[in-house]
């Protein structure tokens, strides 16, 4: 019989895991040693548990799960940000947690990483509002619970906790395997929530969808694209949900932003007779501060398990269910209204020795991009550049749009690279979120990745200054790197790395970088305040309602 470890290993590997981001502990060091010995997976070391937690949640964008261990206490305490941003953002990720053996637990032995009052239940507590479910593994129920957490992680999309007493988790598994099936839609409630949908699309005039993240968390983008080609209707997306389908097609109308930018677009969406919002999530940044304006009575969303078409709720849907069944009856016509909308190339501002400002630096960011990249941008100035432009073919956006936690694109930008080697991930990172996480570089070469990493230094925190009262006080600033030099002393040996000034600097490193096979690394220099037309809006915005 495999160990309680073992057994939870070889179930996560017949899943799809491959890799396990962590940092090690003396009481974990029975999960740590099982993850380096198991046959199927890797163990990826990080420098911190906060980065290894947003590690896994970038790999988890890629992969559709995650997975990070740590040790009691101290390390899952450190993590917890990371598993936090995963619960918002809906992503499964597996939180190994290494704990004191049973024996120190019973004897309320006063251990070190504990608060020092013989509780060892407190860090597992403190979890509960971040994951969807938890367990402490022992041999009697290892094999029941490991399939439950699974379930949970997958049903829900978000974390699970799973804890390891240290002299429990080599102990062999008890009880055979039974794997809990896949929910299953009432296919009457199905039956009603389809014709329902039908019915009003039938009706409709004008109409078109917002497919979101959730198509991406669910795995379901080749359904939902097979829904726009055959009912011909027109689609956009909002900021979390960039990129989740094609956006180099007829179909795609661009980001739908509130009243911030991309009025075309507003007021069509806004416009429709129909709206079907597919997994998508109306937070702030998605609505443009609260600015768009969808009337619900002409509103179906498909949630994960449930869907509301015009105010009526059919309960107990699953998604991939609903979008089934619809791409099976959708029919084909010629909608009326649509403005064909076509992507404005984006003017290419300055040259020479022209300081970059920010409508020279982000259509050439647009146009170094090429299909199948992934794009990793720290939420802030950064993403909302880039946001507005139409990604190639094939390529992927990741940002974390709803829980904005600085520093974490580095990081996640090394979990995608690990769950995708094969394919080029461009990193786009403020300076001062760099700052944040920026010793993952130094993981990359000892993996063999070869990432294209861009640090936007324009003298501090632009995204709060733009939005705070006093954009020049000292909270805004961060310390004065040489970023250029930072590969060098993280190991990167062998980088391509440039700081940049001026646009024909920027124009001649976007050109090397586009040719070499080496990892490059740019700190981009902008003047202070440099910010795209989504960024200024939102400043306008958030100034005139303080006003």
């Amino acid at each position: 019989m495999p160990t309680v470890i073992d057994h939870v290993l070889f179930r996560l590997r017949d899943i799809g895991l491959t890799d396990v981001f962590g940092v090690p502990g003396d009481v974990s060091f029975p999960v740590n040693d099982s993850v380096s010995a198991h046959p199927g997976l890797r163990w990826i070391g990080c420098c911190n548990e906060l980065d290894a937690g947003y590690a896994a949640d970038g790999y988890a964008r890629l992969k559709g799960m995650g997975a990070v261990a740590t040790t009691f206490g101290v390390g899952e305490l450190s993590a917890m940000n990371a598993i936090a941003g995963a619960a918002a953002e809906r992503l499964p990720l597996f939180h190994l947690v290494g704990t004191p053996p049973m024996s120190a637990q019973s004897a309320r032995a006063i251990v070190h990483h504990s608060l020092g009052d013989g509780a060892y239940d407190w860090f597992r507590r403190m979890s509960e509002p971040v994951v969807c479910a938890s367990a402490v593994m022992t041999p009697h129920n290892v094999v029941w619970e490991t399939e439950r957490l699974i379930f949970e992680a997958f049903y829900n999309l978000q974390p699970v906790y799973m804890a390891f007493p240290s002299d429990l988790a080599l102990q062999s598994a008890q009880g055979p395997l039974q794997v809990i099936g896949s929910p299953v839609s009432d296919l009457v409630t199905l039956g009603r929530c389809v014709e329902a949908i039908l019915d009003v699309l039938e009706s409709a005039k004008t109409a078109c969808i917002l497919p979101g993240f959730l198509v991406a968390r669910a795995r379901l983008e080749s359904l939902m694209q097979a829904i726009i080609d055959s009912s011909g209707l027109p689609f956009a997306t909002m900021l979390a949900d960039k990129a989740v389908l094609n956006e180099r097609q007829p179909a795609y109308l661009g980001m739908y932003v509130g009243r911030l930018v991309n009025e075309d677009v507003r007021l069509f969406v806004e416009s429709c007779n129909a709206v079907l919002a597919v997994g998508a999530l109306f937070s702030d940044l998605n609505t443009g501060a609260f600015t768009a304006r969808i009337d619900p009575v002409r509103l179906i969303s498909i949630n994960l398990h449930d869907t509301t078409v015009c105010g009526r709720k059919f309960p107990g849907l699953e998604m991939a269910d609903v979008l089934a069944a619809l791409n099976q009856r959708m029919r084909r016509r010629e909608w009326q209204g649509w403005p064909r909308l076509a992507e404005a190339p984006s003017p290419r501002a300055g040259s020479g020795s022209d300081p970059i400002i920010a409508a020279a630096l982000y259509p050439r960011w647009a146009e170094f991009l090429r299909p199948g990249d992934i794009v990793v941008a720290e939420v802030g100035t950064t993403s909302m550049g880039l946001g507005m432009s139409h990604l190639p073919t094939g390529a992927d956006f990741i940002t974390q749009a709803l829980w904005g936690s600085i520093g974490w694109a580095t990081p996640a930008a090394l979990g995608a690279a690990v769950a995708a080697p094969n394919r080029r991930v461009v990193l786009f990172s403020g300076e001062g979120a760099h700052q944040c996480s920026v010793q993952e570089i130094g993981q990359f070469p000892r993996l063999g990745l070869k990432p294209v990493v861009f640090v936007l230094n324009n003298g501090g925190y632009l995204i709060e200054r733009l939005l705070c009262n006093e954009p020049s006080l000292a909270y805004n600033d961060v310390s004065a790197w040489h970023y250029a030099d930072l590969p060098n002393v993280l190991g990167c040996d062998g980088w391509m790395t440039a700081r940049v000034t001026t646009c024909g600097e920027l124009d001649e490193v976007l050109q090397l970088a586009s040719n070499t096979e080496s990892a490059v690394y740019v700190e981009v220099v902008t003047p202070p305040y440099e910010s795209p037309p989504l960024s200024l809006r939102l400043q306008e915005f958030s100034k005139s309602r303080l006003s």
